[in-house]
């Protein structure tokens, strides 16, 4: 593609004489200015990945991928052995879920009280892996567990005794007032997520149930797929079997959620690479002043016999050898920087004593970081675009110059 005259061209103008310093100091900066912006954008990119893929983890590793209500229509037996039979890669899970309030001592706060099965897979497997405190024997009539942020802030440990009142109204001889019930601590979990540790307690579906004043007719049916992203399509299948019930999936829950977060990633993408265009103005200007400092230079070649697409293409190569190595390099920092964003964070937070990631406001305990491939190869290519662009527009110019009159007085 191109000749070993136009590298040696190209080389010789990467390497400025003293005199013309002002084009090295252009050359560093148009160079430094790409590195920067394709190392920040792989780097944002990476933690904006990150974060979408663990929050998606989380929320599909504590939340059902699919259920499915009543909706005044009783579930029956007939119809989960008819789900059953039709779809064989699922798995399902009986429990109620409610709004209720939590009272201990002088303290309250509201929350989600929801109902298990302590025998169903599903159930024994989130408190195997999650349960801090206490033992899954103590999962029985009367025993409640809690997340260890909701114990903290309410100062509760096992064995503890706490006050559950529910949405529903019991009638009294004073009036109508919320059900509530008493509890006994069982254990404590920690999921990683929060949001969901000090917003949740589990207790036996026959409590919830009770304390929500209703029967075996109003259960849930919870449904666990092993590719989430089928969930949509089974909603669909599931509607079409009994369009009675309401059912819907986890896509629906956190549809807004997950639209910011794309919406956001997009917007920064578009602001970072701002960055990249205008270090290749930089190199605009460059090739610019070094063109024009060059004209006896490309008159020289030309009297020699070289025509204007081999210069054009040696001054071409110029500014791209810039923006090549200059990508080459951001890419490598990118990604290490990207590998270590946790370290780096922690080390931060250490040496200037700042929450630089308040796990209460981002919800997740750590800084996550992950590298999409294809990420990094878009980048890539629009930086090189760019720099493309951006040597060739000065370079074009040159079968414009009237080079004869370098040389009319030598």
């Amino acid at each position: 593609m191109f000749t070993k005259v136009e590298r040696l061209i190209s080389s010789r103008n990467l390497r400025p004489k003293k005199k013309e310093g002002f084009l090295k100091i252009i050359s560093i900066f148009s160079f430094l200015g790409i590195m920067l912006g394709v190392s920040i954008l792989i780097i944002v990119m990476s933690v904006m990945n990150g974060f979408k893929n663990d929050l998606t983890k989380k929320i599909l590793g504590l939340n059902p991928h699919v259920v499915i209500q009543p909706n005044s229509y009783i579930i029956n037996e007939k119809f989960i052995n008819q789900l059953s039979k039709k779809f064989t890669n699922i798995t399902f899970s009986k429990t109620y879920s409610g709004e209720g309030i939590v009272i201990s001592d002088d303290k309250a706060k509201g929350l989600i009280i929801k109902g298990v099965d302590k025998n169903e897979k599903r159930t024994l497997e989130f408190l195997k892996k999650n349960l801090i405190t206490g033992s899954i024997k103590n999962f029985q009539k009367n025993y409640v567990f809690i997340g260890t942020e909701l114990a903290f802030n309410l100062n509760l440990e096992e064995g503890d005794s706490i006050n559950l009142m529910s949405s529903a109204f019991v009638a009294t001889p004073f009036g109508s007032i919320p059900k509530q019930e008493n509890f006994k601590i069982g254990g404590t979990f920690n999921t990683g997520f929060l949001e969901f540790d000090q917003n949740i307690i589990f207790l036996n579906i026959d409590d919830a149930l009770s304390i929500f004043d209703k029967n075996f007719s109003d259960r849930n049916i919870e449904i666990y797929l092993k590719d989430p992203l089928d969930a949509e399509k089974l909603k669909v299948q599931i509607q079409s079997i009994n369009p009675n019930y309401f059912v819907y999936t986890w896509t629906d829950l956190n549809k807004s959620f997950f639209s910011a977060l794309k919406v956001e990633r997009n917007v920064m993408f578009i602001i970072l690479t701002l960055i990249i265009i205008v270090a290749a103005f930089n190199i605009i200007s460059g090739l610019t002043i070094l063109i024009k400092n060059k004209t006896k230079e490309i008159a020289i070649l030309k009297t020699l016999g070289l025509n204007n697409s081999s210069i054009k293409k040696s001054f071409f190569l110029t500014g791209f050898s810039i923006g090549f190595f200059a990508t080459l390099t951001g890419i490598i920092l990118g990604i290490i920087f990207s590998l270590n964003i946790e370290k780096l964070r922690v080390f931060l937070s250490l040496v200037f004593n700042l929450e630089i990631f308040p796990p209460d406001i981002y919800f997740l305990e750590k800084l996550p970081s992950e590298i999409n491939l294809n990420s990094v190869l878009i980048i890539f290519i629009l930086s090189l675009a760019v720099s493309a662009v951006a040597s060739y527009i000065p370079a074009r110019n040159i079968s414009k110059m009237r080079t004869f009159r370098a040389l009319q007085y030598e």
